[in-house]
């Protein structure tokens, strides 16, 4: 495979649990100084590539190679270049986040000098300069894993992964991990990011590749992705929940497609080629048979229901299960 231009590359990787296939077949290109966006239901392997692609797991098919390296047969070289978040803050609460920087840099075999210098720039990084002296007991979530963040900048690695890097946390402290991100963009880290949040990778993502039962199924823009579905979505509220049926079956007549509903939301969505034609027949429609409506618009596709459309919502393997059979 011709690697060049590309931060990290994989090519047929699978990964086995006794008679169970974590990874088959599994094919990612990732290039230099881009993020990409891991998506898939729970179990689907993406965890497990990440382990596999951060030297923490061995494949036993197929070949990767991260920054420039082999992964099976340069392991430290990889290590060298490479930065890696998991899900769990890896930070000591008891420490300052100053001093926490100052002990990976010394970990990093940094002199103490230099690990200080480096903790202070890193903190001014992450704008958390103004809180570096104060224990990390006393951070919010979002300032914890902007300091997870700055403790794999250490060394500067050209790859960061990011595995779940924003789980748990509330709207605001995903928003700052969100911009600690794009800053190591524009620095042309290349980032490999997982994720369960749909909004996460149209926000930070400039492809995409879903994984399902341990493979890449789909991969794109997440423009491209959503186009998949057939351009726009028409979407109607009712005033009244009582008339959703009728009302779906007469908006599938005029637009010769069959919409779906969402009866809790008293939603009827469906998708439509001819956008502005579409809109002006169903309003007419649902005017003439008197059929009260609070919302009429198009809007595009959203990667919701892009994952949704390409996995079928995932067989329902937990993600736990994955990380106890890597464990073993």
């Amino acid at each position: 495979m011709d690697t060049t231009g590309y931060a990290v590359t994989a090519h047929g990787l699978g990964k086995r649990y006794g008679r169970s296939w974590a990874l088959r077949g599994f094919d990612l290109e990732v290039p230099t100084g881009s993020v990409c966006g891991l998506l898939g239901p729970n179990g689907a392997g993406k965890t497990t590539a990440v382990r596999v692609l951060t030297t923490l797991l061995r494949a036993d098919e197929g070949t990767a190679r991260v920054a420039g390296h082999d992964v099976a047969a340069e392991g430290d070289a990889v290590r060298r270049s490479i930065g890696l978040v998991g899900q769990n803050a890896a930070v000591d609460e008891v420490l300052s986040g100053r001093q926490n920087l100052e002990m990976f840099g010394r970990l990093y075999h940094l002199g103490a000098r230099r690990a200080a210098a480096r903790a202070d720039e890193l903190l001014e990084r992450f704008r958390l300069a103004d809180t570096g002296r104060k224990p990390v007991s006393a951070y919010s979530g979002g300032m914890r894993r902007r300091l997870d963040l700055a403790a794999s900048m250490i060394l500067s690695p050209p790859v960061l992964f990011l595995d779940e890097p924003t789980v748990g946390l509330d709207p605001r402290g995903r928003n700052e991990v969100w911009s600690a991100v794009r800053a190591l963009v524009e620095g042309d880290t290349t980032v490999l990011l997982t994720t369960q949040y749909l909004e996460e990778a149209d926000q930070l993502a400039d492809r995409i590749s879903v994984v399902d039962s341990g493979r890449v199924i789909a991969e794109g823009t997440p423009e491209e992705l959503k186009s998949r579905l057939g351009g726009d979505r028409l979407d109607v509220v009712l005033h009244d929940d009582a008339a959703l049926d009728g009302a779906a079956d007469l908006v599938g007549r005029v637009v010769g497609a069959r919409p779906g509903t969402e009866a809790d939301t008293r939603r009827i969505s469906v998708g439509v080629t001819d956008r502005v034609a579409a809109l002006t027949e169903v309003a007419r429609a649902l005017e003439e048979h008197g059929i009260a409506v609070e919302d009429l618009a198009l809007r595009r596709p959203t990667l919701d229901e892009v994952f949704l459309h390409l996995t079928g919502g995932g067989d329902g393997r937990d993600e736990r299960d994955e990380r106890v059979e890597e464990s073993r």
